[in-house]
């Protein structure tokens, strides 16, 4: 019977994408806020804004490195939750919470341990110089010290979404990106602590936000609840959660990666002025592909469910729509950031040299974002299906075979520009594999629960 009334099992698809997908896009486009608001006001502080504004985009991949290990667990263990409450197994699906719960807890403390102890290696690797490495060592130290916040906030949030509750993860993330915003200025400025105060500030909103969502999670208002009985970490449930969560996990790890490979390259071939445009470029890719996400997690729990409950069709439904909303998404912000470059670096910076280097190269960067929409909408059903394999191989193509040997090979022969094509060219050989892929799977796929 409640199976039955569950309306993921029996809405309408477009309805129930409106309803969990607006959330959760709004929810993504305010966690953007996370990353980048501390870039625009660094970037506007006088006289260093640009030089900070380098510094702080070189501790760019330590933060995806965090938000990739909440990945890891959050969104491998959420689509495992929705299928079994789809098959009426909330016992189960309570613990797969719990033991998610306890995994995010111990990543944290040894994430936490192991990147204070490297950190200044890891700073000069990913591309610092000396002229920046004390704005970049300065934010990454008090960010560290919130890295538990920030695991229980991303992977905890995805449990909130799984159930339908859109609207709470939403806020669940409104209310850390206010309080970043509130605090931002006043420590940056106001008490003059400059990146340290954006560190801080970030922090501090992190754990409200984290503070809030476990509050829910032990609530009664909650479907699942955290509870102690299920803090354990069982092997062969782990196993499950790891197996499926290493697709998002190496989406998100390649991320830092990628921007290793980019920052160094940026260097060795032209500077840090170079490096600059990289952390404007890739605060605006997050505003294209972080709403495309939201609406793919809008997305799955619809999928996950109706595939968990033997209802093929309205599976392949939601698909067909998902396709359709995120590929005009990204097409129009391709055509946005392509025709309108010095518009949106302006946000960033005031500084005449990086605002024009970065209008010059956003139209190259950006030429094949348009396609990520193709190859992100069939990931993320591949992911829902449970096809761990197939999604864990989409990420790797676009980002580990071609986009870093791309990044590698191209300033070779083609000097620093180089770098920048290799981000479209790796955008659209991906998409297209990806839609050639689902083409020749789909029907099996589908079928296989049924």
């Amino acid at each position: 019977m409640e199976q039955a009334q569950n309306p993921l099992g029996t809405q309408p698809i477009g309805r129930l994408l409106v309803r969990l997908a607006i959330p959760t896009v709004i929810a993504q486009l305010i966690n953007v806020l996370y990353n980048i608001v501390d870039r625009i006001y660094i970037g506007n502080i006088p006289e260093i804004g640009a030089m900070a504004l380098t510094g702080l985009g070189i501790t760019f991949p330590i933060l995806m490195i965090v938000s990739a290990f909440a990945a890891f667990v959050g969104m491998g263990a959420a689509p495992l939750a929705s299928m079994r409450m789809g098959a009426g197994k909330d016992k189960e699906a309570e613990q797969i919470l719990g033991a998610s719960t306890l995994l995010l807890l111990i990543l944290s403390v040894v994430l936490t341990v192991v990147i204070l102890i490297f950190k200044v290696p890891l700073l000069y690797l990913f591309g610092a110089s000396d002229n920046i490495i004390g704005y970049a060592d300065d934010y990454i130290t008090i960010y560290l010290l919130g890295t538990v916040f920030v695991m229980l906030a991303l992977g905890l949030n995805a449990f909130i979404s799984a159930q339908g509750f859109a609207t709470t993860a939403m806020i669940s993330v409104l209310i850390g990106a206010v309080c970043n915003i509130i605090l931002d200025p006043v420590f940056i400025f106001l008490f003059d602590m400059g990146v340290r105060g954006a560190a801080l500030a970030t922090i501090l909103s992190q754990a409200i936000s984290a503070v809030w969502i476990v509050l829910f999670l032990v609530g009664r208002r909650t479907r699942l609840r955290i509870r102690w009985e299920n803090l354990r970490l069982p092997p062969r449930l782990i196993g499950s959660i790891l197996a499926l969560g290493i697709s998002p996990f190496v989406m998100q790890s390649t991320e830092s990666l990628i921007n290793i490979v980019l920052n160094r390259g940026l260097q060795d071939y032209g500077g840090d002025l170079y490096v600059g445009t990289l952390a404007i470029m890739t605060s605006l890719l997050q505003f294209v592909t972080l709403p495309g996400q939201g609406i793919s997690q809008g997305a799955q729990p619809i999928i996950s469910y109706n595939f968990g409950a033997g209802k093929p069709d309205r599976a392949k439904q939601a698909f067909r729509l998902l396709l359709r909303v995120v590929f005009s998404f990204t097409t129009i912000s391709c055509l946005l950031l392509v025709f309108f470059p010095s518009v949106f670096a302006r946000v960033f910076t005031s500084d005449a040299e990086l605002l024009g280097l970065t209008s010059e190269m956003m139209p190259i960067y950006f030429a094949g974002i348009w396609a990520f929409g193709l190859q992100l909408s069939c990931q993320i059903t591949f992911l829902s299906l449970g096809q761990a394999k197939i999604s864990l191989f989409l990420a790797l193509l676009r980002k580990v075979f071609l986009l870093i040997p791309l990044a590698i090979i191209l300033p070779r022969f083609f000097g620093v520009i180089g770098i920048y094509w290799a981000e479209p060219i790796a955008d659209m050989t991906s998409a297209f594999t990806a839609v050639g892929l689902f083409l020749a799977t789909r029907n099996r796929i589908f079928i296989q629960k049924k």
